[in-house]
């Protein structure tokens, strides 16, 4: 099993406006090779921002990797920058394997 996951940090006043984002995109991830789940994160706020966690799970490494490189990932991430300014800086990617 693989997990890849996206930290976000999103301006105060803006998480429902985040939210919406991904209810409403398709993220082309249903029919994809490998794809198990996916869930959306809402984490603690400070003083100036929410921190949300795409996590994304995988059957293998090589599974997510492929999809990163297919016309499902161009098309998911087509709209990605079009709301800029609810976003502290880009996301972070974060990749885990199993183990155990």
């Amino acid at each position: 099993m693989f997990i890849a996951m996206n930290r976000f940090k999103i301006k105060l006043g803006c998480e429902q406006e985040f939210i919406d984002i991904w209810k409403n995109r398709d993220s082309h991830l249903k029919d994809v090779p490998g794809f198990k789940s996916f869930n959306l994160l809402q984490g603690s706020s400070d003083e100036t921002c929410t921190l949300f966690s795409s996590h994304a799970t995988w059957e293998s490494k090589e599974a997510f990797e492929a999809w990163t490189k297919s016309e499902a990932f161009r098309k998911a991430h087509a709209n990605a920058g079009s709301r800029r300014e609810i976003y502290m800086g880009p996301p972070q990617l974060e990749c885990f394997e199993a183990v155990l």
